[in-house]
Protein backbone atom coordinates (compact mmCIF):
# COMPACT_ATOMS: atom_id res chain seq x y z
CA UNK A 1 0.00 0.00 0.00
CA UNK A 2 0.87 3.67 -0.35
CA UNK A 3 2.65 5.11 2.36
CA UNK A 4 1.15 8.36 3.58
CA UNK A 5 3.55 9.70 5.83
CA UNK A 6 6.12 10.24 3.21
CA UNK A 7 5.11 9.16 0.06
CA UNK A 8 2.49 11.98 -3.17
CA UNK A 9 2.98 11.48 -6.09
CA UNK A 10 5.14 14.13 -6.79
CA UNK A 11 7.60 12.52 -4.26
CA UNK A 12 7.31 9.37 -6.35
CA UNK A 13 8.94 11.54 -9.10
CA UNK A 14 11.43 12.56 -6.63
CA UNK A 15 14.91 10.94 -8.12
CA UNK A 16 14.31 9.99 -11.62
CA UNK A 17 17.61 11.89 -12.78
CA UNK A 18 19.28 9.73 -10.20
CA UNK A 19 18.12 6.59 -11.67
CA UNK A 20 17.92 7.73 -15.62
CA UNK A 21 21.59 7.21 -16.57
CA UNK A 22 21.83 3.76 -14.52
CA UNK A 23 18.35 2.76 -16.79
CA UNK A 24 19.45 3.83 -20.06
CA UNK A 25 22.75 2.11 -19.64
CA UNK A 26 21.03 -1.11 -19.25
CA UNK A 27 19.08 -0.43 -22.46
CA UNK A 28 20.31 -2.27 -25.75
CA UNK A 29 22.73 -0.85 -28.23
CA UNK A 30 21.33 -2.26 -31.58
CA UNK A 31 20.31 0.57 -34.02
CA UNK A 32 16.65 0.66 -34.43
CA UNK A 33 14.60 2.94 -37.39
CA UNK A 34 14.15 6.34 -36.85
CA UNK A 35 10.19 7.42 -35.70
CA UNK A 36 8.77 9.26 -38.38
CA UNK A 37 8.74 12.97 -36.81
CA UNK A 38 5.67 13.69 -38.66
CA UNK A 39 2.45 14.88 -36.26
CA UNK A 40 -0.84 13.97 -37.64
CA UNK A 41 -3.45 16.33 -35.38
CA UNK A 42 -6.52 14.64 -33.95
CA UNK A 43 -9.53 14.52 -36.04
CA UNK A 44 -12.12 16.38 -33.77
CA UNK A 45 -13.80 14.11 -31.18
CA UNK A 46 -17.55 13.61 -31.34
CA UNK A 47 -19.78 12.34 -29.01
CA UNK A 48 -20.23 8.59 -29.92
CA UNK A 49 -23.73 7.11 -29.41
CA UNK A 50 -22.56 3.53 -28.83
CA UNK A 51 -19.21 2.11 -27.41
CA UNK A 52 -17.21 -0.95 -28.04
CA UNK A 53 -18.91 -3.69 -26.07
CA UNK A 54 -15.64 -4.08 -24.18
CA UNK A 55 -15.80 -0.16 -23.25
CA UNK A 56 -19.22 -0.55 -22.51
CA UNK A 57 -18.25 -3.10 -19.71
CA UNK A 58 -15.11 -1.18 -18.13
CA UNK A 59 -17.38 1.39 -17.60
CA UNK A 60 -20.23 -0.17 -16.08
CA UNK A 61 -17.29 -2.09 -13.58
CA UNK A 62 -15.44 0.77 -13.35
CA UNK A 63 -18.44 2.95 -11.88
CA UNK A 64 -19.33 -0.39 -9.62
CA UNK A 65 -16.05 0.19 -7.86
CA UNK A 66 -16.86 3.36 -6.44
CA UNK A 67 -20.82 2.87 -6.01
CA UNK A 68 -20.00 -0.43 -3.85
CA UNK A 69 -16.68 0.31 -2.15
CA UNK A 70 -17.62 4.11 -0.86
CA UNK A 71 -17.91 4.43 2.77
CA UNK A 72 -21.99 4.83 3.35
CA UNK A 73 -22.19 6.94 6.35
CA UNK A 74 -19.97 9.81 4.84
CA UNK A 75 -19.03 9.05 0.81
CA UNK A 76 -15.47 8.66 1.50
CA UNK A 77 -13.74 6.02 -1.00
CA UNK A 78 -10.44 3.77 -0.05
CA UNK A 79 -7.60 4.34 -1.57
CA UNK A 80 -7.42 0.92 -2.66
CA UNK A 81 -9.16 -1.84 -2.58
CA UNK A 82 -9.84 -4.68 -1.50
CA UNK A 83 -7.84 -3.26 1.65
CA UNK A 84 -9.26 -0.36 2.34
CA UNK A 85 -7.34 1.08 5.12
CA UNK A 86 -7.43 4.74 4.23
CA UNK A 87 -9.57 7.14 1.54
CA UNK A 88 -7.44 9.23 -0.65
CA UNK A 89 -9.25 12.69 -0.95
CA UNK A 90 -9.04 12.95 -4.69
CA UNK A 91 -11.11 9.55 -5.05
CA UNK A 92 -13.82 11.13 -3.46
CA UNK A 93 -13.46 13.90 -6.39
CA UNK A 94 -13.45 11.17 -9.46
CA UNK A 95 -16.35 9.12 -6.92
CA UNK A 96 -18.44 11.97 -7.82
CA UNK A 97 -17.90 12.13 -11.49
CA UNK A 98 -19.02 8.51 -11.16
CA UNK A 99 -21.98 9.18 -9.93
CA UNK A 100 -23.16 11.44 -12.41
CA UNK A 101 -22.18 9.11 -15.09
CA UNK A 102 -23.83 6.33 -13.01
CA UNK A 103 -27.14 8.36 -13.28
CA UNK A 104 -27.02 9.32 -17.43
CA UNK A 105 -26.20 5.39 -18.31
CA UNK A 106 -28.73 4.35 -15.61
CA UNK A 107 -26.34 1.99 -13.65
CA UNK A 108 -28.07 3.33 -10.69
CA UNK A 109 -31.43 6.55 -10.74
CA UNK A 110 -30.75 10.20 -10.53
CA UNK A 111 -32.58 9.89 -7.04
CA UNK A 112 -29.78 7.80 -5.79
CA UNK A 113 -27.09 9.59 -7.96
CA UNK A 114 -27.85 12.66 -5.72
CA UNK A 115 -28.46 10.92 -2.72
CA UNK A 116 -24.72 9.72 -2.89
CA UNK A 117 -23.78 12.57 -3.57
CA UNK A 118 -25.29 14.78 -0.97
CA UNK A 119 -24.06 12.02 1.89
CA UNK A 120 -20.45 13.17 0.41
CA UNK A 121 -20.91 16.55 0.47
CA UNK A 122 -22.61 17.29 3.78
CA UNK A 123 -19.58 15.26 5.27
CA UNK A 124 -17.23 17.34 3.77
CA UNK A 125 -18.82 20.50 4.69
CA UNK A 126 -19.01 19.17 7.64
CA UNK A 127 -16.04 17.73 8.77
CA UNK A 128 -13.46 19.72 11.32
CA UNK A 129 -11.11 22.24 9.29
CA UNK A 130 -8.34 23.17 11.59
CA UNK A 131 -4.69 23.19 12.57
CA UNK A 132 -5.25 19.81 14.55
CA UNK A 133 -3.03 17.34 13.45
CA UNK A 134 -4.98 14.16 14.38
CA UNK A 135 -8.67 15.42 14.51
CA UNK A 136 -9.14 17.64 11.01
CA UNK A 137 -9.97 16.79 7.70
CA UNK A 138 -8.61 19.86 6.35
CA UNK A 139 -7.65 23.33 7.05
CA UNK A 140 -8.01 26.86 5.09
CA UNK A 141 -10.65 25.25 2.92
CA UNK A 142 -8.03 22.25 1.82
CA UNK A 143 -7.89 18.31 2.42
CA UNK A 144 -5.48 15.89 3.39
CA UNK A 145 -4.38 13.62 0.50
CA UNK A 146 -5.49 10.90 2.44
CA UNK A 147 -7.59 10.58 5.36
CA UNK A 148 -9.16 8.15 7.92
CA UNK A 149 -11.70 6.06 5.57
CA UNK A 150 -14.63 5.98 8.25
CA UNK A 151 -14.35 8.87 10.47
CA UNK A 152 -12.67 11.30 7.77
CA UNK A 153 -9.87 12.22 10.27
CA UNK A 154 -6.21 12.98 9.08
CA UNK A 155 -4.51 9.56 8.63
CA UNK A 156 -0.85 8.95 10.21
CA UNK A 157 1.12 12.63 9.10
CA UNK A 158 -0.11 12.71 5.34
CA UNK A 159 -0.06 16.58 4.38
CA UNK A 160 -2.63 18.96 2.90
CA UNK A 161 -2.51 18.33 -0.90
CA UNK A 162 -3.31 21.54 -3.04
CA UNK A 163 -3.50 18.99 -6.24
CA UNK A 164 -5.83 16.51 -4.24
CA UNK A 165 -7.53 18.91 -3.02
CA UNK A 166 -8.16 20.73 -6.55
CA UNK A 167 -9.12 17.33 -8.28
CA UNK A 168 -11.73 16.72 -5.23
CA UNK A 169 -12.87 20.18 -5.68
CA UNK A 170 -13.12 19.27 -9.89
CA UNK A 171 -15.35 16.64 -8.90
CA UNK A 172 -17.56 19.16 -6.51
CA UNK A 173 -17.93 21.48 -9.11
CA UNK A 174 -18.95 19.22 -11.43
CA UNK A 175 -21.89 17.41 -9.46
CA UNK A 176 -22.70 21.68 -8.54
CA UNK A 177 -23.41 22.28 -12.35
CA UNK A 178 -25.04 18.81 -13.33
CA UNK A 179 -27.57 18.61 -11.06
CA UNK A 180 -29.22 21.30 -11.89
CA UNK A 181 -33.52 20.80 -11.06
CA UNK A 182 -35.14 22.58 -9.10
CA UNK A 183 -35.92 20.52 -6.23
CA UNK A 184 -34.60 20.61 -2.85
CA UNK A 185 -31.69 17.98 -2.47
CA UNK A 186 -30.45 19.24 -6.23
CA UNK A 187 -30.50 23.03 -4.92
CA UNK A 188 -29.09 21.51 -1.61
CA UNK A 189 -26.04 20.12 -4.25
CA UNK A 190 -25.20 23.16 -5.41
CA UNK A 191 -25.69 25.26 -2.72
CA UNK A 192 -23.14 23.11 -0.74
CA UNK A 193 -20.58 22.87 -3.92
CA UNK A 194 -20.60 26.07 -3.80
CA UNK A 195 -19.69 26.44 -0.80
CA UNK A 196 -17.05 24.39 -0.74
CA UNK A 197 -15.06 25.41 -3.45
CA UNK A 198 -16.19 29.07 -2.31
CA UNK A 199 -13.89 28.64 1.04
CA UNK A 200 -10.72 27.21 -0.46
CA UNK A 201 -7.88 29.82 0.89
CA UNK A 202 -5.89 29.66 -2.19
CA UNK A 203 -3.41 32.72 -1.74
CA UNK A 204 -2.50 31.32 2.05
CA UNK A 205 -1.07 28.43 0.10
CA UNK A 206 1.50 31.01 -1.60
CA UNK A 207 4.06 30.94 0.80
CA UNK A 208 6.51 32.29 -1.83
CA UNK A 209 4.78 34.32 -4.15
CA UNK A 210 3.59 33.86 -7.16
CA UNK A 211 4.52 29.87 -6.43
CA UNK A 212 1.20 27.46 -4.71
CA UNK A 213 3.16 24.96 -2.54
CA UNK A 214 2.14 21.37 -2.78
CA UNK A 215 1.87 20.66 0.42
CA UNK A 216 1.10 21.91 4.25
CA UNK A 217 1.32 19.71 7.55
CA UNK A 218 0.97 21.40 10.90
CA UNK A 219 4.12 20.09 12.02
CA UNK A 220 6.26 21.02 8.68
CA UNK A 221 4.31 23.84 7.76
CA UNK A 222 4.87 24.29 3.83
CA UNK A 223 7.44 22.10 2.40
CA UNK A 224 9.94 23.39 0.11
CA UNK A 225 8.55 22.29 -3.07
CA UNK A 226 6.08 24.75 -5.33
CA UNK A 227 4.54 23.81 -8.33
CA UNK A 228 6.40 25.13 -10.97
CA UNK A 229 6.45 23.99 -14.88
CA UNK A 230 4.19 21.56 -17.02
CA UNK A 231 2.79 18.99 -14.86
CA UNK A 232 -0.56 17.69 -13.47
CA UNK A 233 -1.29 21.21 -11.36
CA UNK A 234 -2.66 22.71 -14.24
CA UNK A 235 -6.00 21.86 -12.42
CA UNK A 236 -5.06 23.35 -9.34
CA UNK A 237 -4.32 27.33 -10.93
CA UNK A 238 -7.20 27.30 -13.33
CA UNK A 239 -9.11 26.47 -9.87
CA UNK A 240 -7.16 28.83 -7.84
CA UNK A 241 -7.55 31.74 -10.43
CA UNK A 242 -11.34 31.50 -10.56
CA UNK A 243 -12.44 31.53 -7.30
CA UNK A 244 -14.54 34.34 -6.63
CA UNK A 245 -13.81 34.61 -3.00
CA UNK A 246 -10.06 33.51 -2.26
CA UNK A 247 -8.53 33.75 -6.14
CA UNK A 248 -4.86 33.04 -6.12
CA UNK A 249 -3.12 36.54 -8.31
CA UNK A 250 -2.37 36.35 -11.98
CA UNK A 251 1.25 36.35 -11.87
CA UNK A 252 0.77 32.44 -10.54
CA UNK A 253 0.05 31.56 -13.98
CA UNK A 254 3.04 33.67 -15.10
CA UNK A 255 5.71 31.18 -12.45
CA UNK A 256 3.86 28.19 -13.14
CA UNK A 257 4.30 28.34 -17.08
CA UNK A 258 7.73 30.58 -16.79
CA UNK A 259 9.57 26.95 -16.67
CA UNK A 260 8.20 24.97 -19.22
CA UNK A 261 10.72 25.51 -21.12
CA UNK A 262 12.45 22.44 -19.46
CA UNK A 263 9.89 20.46 -20.62
CA UNK A 264 9.38 21.45 -24.18
CA UNK A 265 11.56 19.60 -26.94
CA UNK A 266 10.79 16.04 -29.21
CA UNK A 267 10.56 12.89 -27.49
CA UNK A 268 9.88 9.43 -29.48
CA UNK A 269 9.44 11.68 -32.30
CA UNK A 270 6.75 14.24 -30.93
CA UNK A 271 7.12 17.52 -30.11
CA UNK A 272 4.89 18.75 -27.07
CA UNK A 273 5.43 19.42 -23.31
CA UNK A 274 6.81 16.53 -22.23
CA UNK A 275 5.90 15.25 -18.61
CA UNK A 276 6.82 11.36 -17.90
CA UNK A 277 4.02 9.59 -16.35
CA UNK A 278 0.76 9.84 -18.51
CA UNK A 279 -1.40 11.03 -15.81
CA UNK A 280 -0.07 14.56 -15.96
CA UNK A 281 -1.13 14.72 -19.51
CA UNK A 282 -4.94 13.39 -18.46
CA UNK A 283 -5.93 14.93 -14.67
CA UNK A 284 -6.87 18.41 -15.93
CA UNK A 285 -8.64 17.39 -19.43
CA UNK A 286 -11.32 15.50 -17.30
CA UNK A 287 -13.01 18.23 -16.20
CA UNK A 288 -12.03 20.78 -18.61
CA UNK A 289 -12.18 20.62 -22.64
CA UNK A 290 -9.02 22.00 -23.88
CA UNK A 291 -9.44 21.41 -27.80
CA UNK A 292 -9.27 24.91 -29.55
CA UNK A 293 -8.71 27.50 -26.65
CA UNK A 294 -4.69 28.48 -25.84
CA UNK A 295 -2.93 30.48 -23.39
CA UNK A 296 -0.09 32.82 -24.06
CA UNK A 297 2.45 29.61 -24.63
CA UNK A 298 0.29 28.14 -26.68
CA UNK A 299 -0.94 30.47 -29.38
CA UNK A 300 2.35 30.98 -30.89
CA UNK A 301 2.42 26.98 -31.77
CA UNK A 302 -0.43 26.67 -33.53
CA UNK A 303 -1.91 23.88 -30.81
CA UNK A 304 -3.49 23.17 -27.75
CA UNK A 305 -3.20 21.31 -24.65
CA UNK A 306 -5.36 18.70 -25.57
CA UNK A 307 -3.41 17.50 -28.97
CA UNK A 308 0.12 18.62 -26.39
CA UNK A 309 -1.90 15.57 -24.79
CA UNK A 310 -2.61 13.61 -27.99
CA UNK A 311 1.16 13.47 -28.66
CA UNK A 312 1.90 12.66 -25.35
CA UNK A 313 0.55 8.99 -25.79
CA UNK A 314 1.86 9.11 -29.54
CA UNK A 315 5.45 9.50 -27.75
CA UNK A 316 4.98 6.53 -24.90
CA UNK A 317 3.46 4.62 -27.66
CA UNK A 318 6.37 5.06 -29.84
CA UNK A 319 8.66 4.10 -26.99
CA UNK A 320 7.12 0.80 -26.23
CA UNK A 321 7.85 -0.02 -29.67
CA UNK A 322 11.14 0.96 -29.88
CA UNK A 323 11.56 -0.65 -26.55
CA UNK A 324 15.16 -0.19 -25.65
CA UNK A 325 15.14 -2.32 -22.20
CA UNK A 326 13.87 -5.71 -24.11
CA UNK A 327 10.75 -6.26 -21.37
CA UNK A 328 8.29 -8.58 -22.26
CA UNK A 329 5.42 -7.74 -24.08
CA UNK A 330 5.99 -4.31 -24.98
CA UNK A 331 4.86 -3.15 -28.64
CA UNK A 332 2.34 -1.03 -30.31
CA UNK A 333 -0.88 -2.08 -28.60
CA UNK A 334 1.02 -3.01 -24.71
CA UNK A 335 2.02 0.40 -23.49
CA UNK A 336 1.30 2.38 -20.98
CA UNK A 337 3.74 4.27 -18.00
CA UNK A 338 1.86 6.17 -15.59
CA UNK A 339 1.95 5.98 -11.81
CA UNK A 340 0.97 2.71 -10.53
CA UNK A 341 1.61 -0.08 -8.23
CA UNK A 342 4.44 -2.34 -9.17
CA UNK A 343 5.74 -5.98 -8.30
CA UNK A 344 8.05 -4.29 -5.32
CA UNK A 345 11.99 -2.80 -4.50
CA UNK A 346 13.84 -5.25 -6.01
CA UNK A 347 16.98 -5.83 -8.01
CA UNK A 348 16.89 -8.21 -10.41
CA UNK A 349 19.15 -10.20 -13.15
CA UNK A 350 16.97 -9.73 -16.07
CA UNK A 351 18.69 -11.09 -19.84
CA UNK A 352 22.34 -10.93 -18.49
CA UNK A 353 21.56 -7.59 -16.53
CA UNK A 354 21.12 -6.57 -13.17
CA UNK A 355 17.78 -4.61 -13.14
CA UNK A 356 15.66 -2.06 -10.65
CA UNK A 357 11.94 -2.60 -10.11
CA UNK A 358 10.06 -0.49 -7.95
CA UNK A 359 6.47 -1.31 -5.96
CA UNK A 360 3.89 1.84 -5.89
CA UNK A 361 5.99 4.65 -8.47
CA UNK A 362 5.72 7.26 -10.89
CA UNK A 363 6.93 5.60 -14.21
CA UNK A 364 7.47 7.42 -17.12
CA UNK A 365 9.40 8.75 -19.97
CA UNK A 366 10.61 12.21 -20.45
CA UNK A 367 13.45 13.88 -22.15
CA UNK A 368 15.87 13.49 -19.18
CA UNK A 369 14.48 11.21 -16.77
CA UNK A 370 13.35 7.96 -17.29
CA UNK A 371 11.61 5.60 -15.03
CA UNK A 372 10.55 2.09 -16.32
CA UNK A 373 10.59 -1.50 -15.09
CA UNK A 374 8.65 -3.43 -17.29
CA UNK A 375 5.35 -2.33 -15.32
CA UNK A 376 1.98 -1.27 -17.78
CA UNK A 377 -0.75 0.16 -16.65
CA UNK A 378 -3.87 0.12 -18.04
CA UNK A 379 -5.21 3.46 -16.87
CA UNK A 380 -2.66 5.15 -18.49
CA UNK A 381 -4.30 4.43 -22.07
CA UNK A 382 -7.32 3.96 -20.84
CA UNK A 383 -7.61 7.29 -19.23
CA UNK A 384 -5.94 8.64 -22.57
CA UNK A 385 -8.83 7.78 -24.41
CA UNK A 386 -10.04 10.75 -25.94
CA UNK A 387 -7.25 11.94 -27.51
CA UNK A 388 -6.22 9.17 -29.42
CA UNK A 389 -8.79 6.04 -29.69
CA UNK A 390 -7.00 5.01 -32.72
CA UNK A 391 -4.26 3.45 -30.39
CA UNK A 392 -5.84 3.07 -27.29
CA UNK A 393 -9.14 0.65 -28.26
CA UNK A 394 -6.33 -1.55 -29.83
CA UNK A 395 -4.39 -1.50 -26.70
CA UNK A 396 -7.09 -1.92 -24.38
CA UNK A 397 -8.24 -5.25 -26.68
CA UNK A 398 -4.92 -6.26 -26.88
CA UNK A 399 -4.64 -6.18 -23.00
CA UNK A 400 -7.62 -7.95 -22.62
CA UNK A 401 -7.21 -10.58 -25.02
CA UNK A 402 -3.73 -11.75 -24.10
CA UNK A 403 -3.94 -10.97 -19.99
CA UNK A 404 -7.09 -10.38 -19.00
CA UNK A 405 -7.20 -13.90 -17.46
CA UNK A 406 -5.15 -12.55 -15.05
CA UNK A 407 -5.79 -8.76 -14.68
CA UNK A 408 -10.09 -8.20 -15.60
CA UNK A 409 -12.10 -8.58 -12.87
CA UNK A 410 -14.91 -7.17 -10.58
CA UNK A 411 -14.08 -3.89 -11.33
CA UNK A 412 -12.28 -4.16 -14.56
CA UNK A 413 -8.61 -3.78 -15.04
CA UNK A 414 -6.47 -4.02 -12.03
CA UNK A 415 -4.16 -1.28 -11.62
CA UNK A 416 -0.88 -2.83 -13.19
CA UNK A 417 0.88 -5.89 -14.61
CA UNK A 418 4.38 -6.21 -15.39
CA UNK A 419 5.31 -9.13 -17.80
CA UNK A 420 8.66 -9.58 -17.40
CA UNK A 421 8.88 -9.84 -13.40
CA UNK A 422 8.80 -13.56 -13.40
CA UNK A 423 10.84 -13.80 -10.32
CA UNK A 424 9.31 -16.22 -7.31
CA UNK A 425 9.99 -13.24 -4.51
CA UNK A 426 8.07 -11.41 -1.51
CA UNK A 427 5.33 -9.40 -2.50
CA UNK A 428 3.56 -6.50 -0.98
CA UNK A 429 1.03 -6.63 -3.37
CA UNK A 430 -0.05 -8.49 -6.05
CA UNK A 431 1.02 -11.84 -7.35
CA UNK A 432 3.06 -14.10 -9.78
CA UNK A 433 1.40 -16.00 -12.40
CA UNK A 434 4.39 -18.46 -13.77
CA UNK A 435 4.54 -17.44 -17.23
CA UNK A 436 2.71 -14.22 -17.36
CA UNK A 437 4.66 -12.23 -14.79
CA UNK A 438 3.57 -9.87 -11.94
CA UNK A 439 0.50 -8.80 -11.88
CA UNK A 440 -1.80 -6.79 -9.46
CA UNK A 441 -4.48 -7.52 -7.42
CA UNK A 442 -5.78 -4.25 -6.06
CA UNK A 443 -7.68 -1.49 -7.61
CA UNK A 444 -6.62 2.68 -7.14
CA UNK A 445 -9.18 4.97 -6.82
CA UNK A 446 -7.18 7.78 -8.40
CA UNK A 447 -6.71 5.37 -11.54
CA UNK A 448 -10.17 4.00 -11.69
CA UNK A 449 -10.85 7.60 -11.75
CA UNK A 450 -9.33 8.75 -15.37
CA UNK A 451 -10.99 5.15 -16.66
CA UNK A 452 -14.64 6.23 -16.44
CA UNK A 453 -14.53 9.81 -16.54
CA UNK A 454 -12.38 9.23 -19.97
CA UNK A 455 -15.02 6.69 -21.47
CA UNK A 456 -17.47 8.98 -20.81
CA UNK A 457 -16.13 12.02 -22.40
CA UNK A 458 -14.93 10.03 -25.31
CA UNK A 459 -18.48 8.42 -25.64
CA UNK A 460 -20.59 11.70 -25.18
CA UNK A 461 -18.52 14.50 -23.77
CA UNK A 462 -20.59 14.55 -20.53
CA UNK A 463 -18.01 16.04 -18.23
CA UNK A 464 -16.82 18.50 -20.56
CA UNK A 465 -20.15 20.22 -21.97
CA UNK A 466 -21.13 19.97 -18.06
CA UNK A 467 -18.05 21.69 -17.04
CA UNK A 468 -17.97 24.30 -19.78
CA UNK A 469 -21.34 25.69 -17.89
CA UNK A 470 -18.97 26.40 -14.58
CA UNK A 471 -18.62 30.40 -14.34
CA UNK A 472 -15.91 29.14 -11.76
CA UNK A 473 -14.07 26.98 -14.38
CA UNK A 474 -14.49 29.53 -17.05
CA UNK A 475 -13.01 32.48 -15.02
CA UNK A 476 -10.35 30.63 -14.39
CA UNK A 477 -9.44 29.64 -17.58
CA UNK A 478 -9.86 33.59 -18.81
CA UNK A 479 -7.79 35.08 -15.94
CA UNK A 480 -5.03 32.53 -17.10
CA UNK A 481 -5.51 34.38 -20.65
CA UNK A 482 -7.02 31.43 -22.63
CA UNK A 483 -8.93 32.02 -25.29
CA UNK A 484 -10.85 30.94 -28.37
CA UNK A 485 -12.56 28.30 -29.13
CA UNK A 486 -15.48 27.67 -26.86
CA UNK A 487 -14.64 30.95 -23.88
CA UNK A 488 -15.89 33.07 -26.85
Amino acid sequence: MRQPARFTRRAALTGLSASAAALLAACKTTSTPPIDPVVVRATPVVPVKTLDPLLEDIEKRTFNFFWETAEPATGLVPDRWPRPPFCSIAAVGFALNAYAIGAERGYVTRAQARARVLTTLRFLRDAQQDTSPDQATGYQGFFYHFVNFTTGKRYGDSELSTVDTALLMAGVLFVGSYFDQQNDDEAEIRKTADELYRRVNWPWAIAMAPDIRMAWSPELEFGGHDWRGYNEAMLVFILALGSPTYPAALSTWVGWTSDYYRAWGTLEGQTHLTFGPMFGHQFTHIWVDLRGIKDEFMWPLNMDYFENSRRAVLAQRAYAIRNPMDWRGYGPNIWGLTASDGPGNHEMQYMGQTRKFYSYAARGVGLNEVRDDGTIAPTAALGSLPFAPEVVLPAVQAMYKQYGRHIYGKYGFVDAFNPSFDYDVPFKHGKRIRGTGWVDTEYLGIDQGPIISMIENYRSELIWTVMKRNEYVRAGLKRAGFEGGWLE
